[in-house]
């Protein structure tokens, strides 16, 4: 029996991570389990199946999570925090008058809930006013055909969420709606600006990836672009010194570092600190999905044998968003950056090992579990160990974001 979660964000009109929808699994066949739904779950969220608590999984953010027909008519919600979840719904329940007596106790008792992939069917109108969040899936039903429900959506006073939400131009459609949380795919898109230059700040940061991507360590052009900015400085002591990975000794220095980390390390934290500035203005969630992949990359590449120095699996894990970062196509923009070729072969999206982990991180993002079934036969990877290190590229990002951005 295998953990399988992963985690979707929900965010809103600004584009900042409001929630996690958590989507757990217990099959390696499909994305449903073969054991009995209500079972899985209740195994799941009892802790006996999940190594990393919802939490820290959600990274403190609240955490929706579906909830099939038994485990809600037998209040099995009321054992998590009120205050940490949200209840869905799912749209697969048959409504009954138990049913709407059960959901409407755990509302009682100060949980939120929310009705999941809302179609407009009568048989929901009685939920609508025991519900916080309704959920619309808008590739299911055309913006037509959402804007005649808002009406009666908007008396109900409930919050809207639009789901699988894969263009910036629906994003922008359902917010001028009104909707007030997104969850979909189009945060990881990038909106192309035609002919968009980079400015001299940003291309000095590119200074810092061509060191972090060489076999060598040039320490004088990395003190040189430290030297002029201050801020740059002071942000690479505080990614070094986060007691997750460096509990005893304060690093104070660029060389106080490279003796106590070693190159390969510091040439990481390099890569980072490149990325934390490059990301300005850009939501805190993409700068937070290219850490877990970084990490996650990095993970899988050693553990394949890819050669560590320069540490090509972290880097193609770290800049795999940088075309949404940057608002440039892939292609361009690994022109511009001086990495080596088989991370700029995966990041344009050519087959490679770094390429297939990275897809693999994305499977992740997205559950799709039979891809990441696919990846641990093929590789002869325990899916077990496979979880393991995606639970602890969540917690990594989660406590390299802190350090980074204190979000």
């Amino acid at each position: 029996m295998f953990a399988y979660v992963a985690r979707q964000p929900i965010v809103d009109n600004e584009k900042n991570v409001f929630a996690y929808e958590l989507l757990f699994r217990d099959s390696e066949q499909n994305c449903f389990p073969e054991i009995p739904a209500d079972e899985a779950t209740s195994k799941i969220l009892t802790g006996n199946h999940l190594s990393l608590g919802i939490d820290e999984v959600s990274c403190n953010k609240k955490a929706f999570i579906n909830f099939h027909q038994d485990t809600l008519q037998y209040r099995f919600p009321t054992s998590l925090d009120a205050n940490g979840v949200v209840i869905e719904i799912v749209e697969t329940v048959k409504v009954t008058r138990e049913l709407y007596a059960a959901c409407k106790h755990i509302a009682n008792l100060g949980y939120h809930l929310a009705l999941d992939d809302y179609d407009f069917a009568p048989k929901w109108d009685p939920f609508l006013s025991i519900v916080r969040y309704v959920k619309i899936d808008v590739q299911e039903h055309s913006v037509e055909d959402v804007t005649q429900q808002l009406d009666k959506l908007k008396a109900a006073k409930v919050i809207l969420v639009a789901e699988k939400v894969e263009t910036h131009e629906e994003f922008e459609a359902y917010k001028s709606l009104g909707f007030d949380y997104f969850q979909g795919y189009f945060l990881a898109k990038p909106e192309i600006v035609r002919n968009k230059q980079l400015g001299a700040s940003k291309l000095s940061l590119l200074e810092l990836v061509a060191v972090s991507s060489s076999a060598d360590f040039d320490y004088d052009k990395v003190n040189n672009v430290l030297q002029r900015d201050v801020g740059l400085s002071f942000m690479l002591l505080r990614f070094i010194n986060n007691p997750l990975f460096n509990k005893r000794n304060k690093i104070t220095s660029l060389r106080h570092a490279l003796t106590y980390m070693g190159e390969i390390e510091v040439k990481k934290f390099i890569a980072l600190l490149a990325l934390a500035n490059l990301s300005e203005g850009k939501p805190i969630e993409l700068m937070h999905m290219s850490l877990v992949r970084a990490k996650f990359c990095e993970l899988m590449s050693l553990f394949l044998k890819e050669k560590e120095n320069p540490p090509t699996g972290f880097l193609t894990g770290l800049f795999s968003l940088l075309d949404s970062i940057l608002d440039q196509s892939m292609p361009i923009l690994v022109e511009k950056v001086p990495l080596a070729d088989n991370v700029k072969a995966a990041l344009i999206g050519n087959e490679n090992l770094l390429r297939e982990c990275v897809d693999i991180a994305r499977a992740f993002e997205v559950g799709n579990w039979p891809t990441v079934e696919r990846f641990s036969q093929r590789h002869e990877i325990d899916k077990d160990l496979l979880h393991s290190f995606y639970n602890e590229s969540i917690k990594w990002g989660h406590a390299m974001k802190q350090s980074a951005l204190g979000a």
